[in-house]
């Protein structure tokens, strides 16, 4: 394949996988040649051999795990500063599609055409890029015990579901967190239900899309809630307000997590991985993203 070519990753079995044949006519019929992942692990090398083939564009159809499989392999082959990323979103929460305007499939496809591209920064956690978010604690727990079943059954409601009885049984985490922040440098240390560390999410104030091109990331800790607000916000990725008792929110550039020695389960955009210590920080602006007509590029 030439270099300036345009290639698009399909994951047939994401959401309620009736969607590939019809993404795959649309996009070969825009100039996309069109791969189909078959099992783990395939996005991730189709995505290295599209950063080594030197290809311009790369439209991903799945959802925000396919995405950030697409990703790291992009930023293996050393090329996520350029190539043009686009999401036609076909999973089940699809986060970071919502929180850059892209609606639905035949949105998606039509944005990974003509859509207006944005630099936006790229979170960075133990080496491993995300877009969405990096969480731990609850929602990483729910996210692990949640099974394909019932997110068959419920959609996201299953995570809900899941939640609620994860937020019965879960001690909480031990941890110490230390940031630079945009007011300068900031720690925090004591037991919290999760961390929530976002790019194109935010989890406080009006909650929805961060400000994914400021060189920041939104980092929420939440040290206690009732179970039932717990599970509807933290896991919900609904509103924290500023000034929830309990919560205590930063905007961070680099962010150091120490679990004192315990392994923590973080979920980076749903890949998941256990850290004792972990480090998070901003590629500012380094990847190229299609985006819909309501994303905001300074959202209040």
């Amino acid at each position: 394949m030439q270099v300036g070519s345009r290639r698009c990753v399909v994951n047939p079995v994401s959401g309620d996988g009736e969607h590939a044949d019809y993404v795959e006519r649309l996009m070969r019929a825009r100039g996309f040649a069109v791969e189909e992942t078959q099992g783990a692990g395939d996005a991730v090398e189709f995505g290295r051999q599209a950063g080594a083939d030197g290809v311009s564009e790369v439209a991903v159809c799945g959802g925000d795990g396919t995405v950030n499989e697409v990703l790291r392999g992009l930023h293996d082959a050393d090329h996520l500063d350029e190539v043009t990323l686009s999401v036609v979103p076909a999973g089940t929460a699809n986060l970071l599609a919502g929180n850059i305007g892209v609606t639905d499939l035949q949105h998606g496809v039509e944005v990974a055409d003509t859509g207006e591209t944005r630099s936006v920064d790229v979170g960075v956690a133990d080496g491993h890029p995300f877009l969405v978010s990096c969480i731990a604690g609850l929602p990483a727990d729910a996210s692990v015990a949640t099974s394909g079943d019932l997110k068959g059954r419920f959609g996201t409601l299953a995570f809900l579901i899941t939640g609620t009885q994860e937020a019965l049984e879960f001690d909480g985490l031990d941890l110490s967190v230390a940031a630079v922040g945009e007011d300068g440098p900031f720690t925090w240390s004591g037991e919290a239900m999760c961390l929530l560390v976002g790019n194109a999410r935010k989890f406080v104030e009006r909650g929805g899309q961060a400000d994914m091109e400021d060189g920041l990331l939104d980092v929420a800790i939440v040290e206690r809630m009732p179970a039932g607000n717990l599970v509807a916000e933290a896991i919900g990725h609904r509103l924290l307000a500023r000034d929830t008792e309990g919560v205590t929110h930063v905007r961070a550039r680099d962010v150091s997590i120490d679990g004192h020695g315990d392994p923590v389960t973080f979920s980076r955009d749903g890949e998941l991985a256990e850290h004792e210590t972990l480090d998070v920080s901003v590629a500012e602006r380094t990847l190229d993203l299609r985006v819909g007509s309501s994303y905001e590029p300074d959202p209040t």
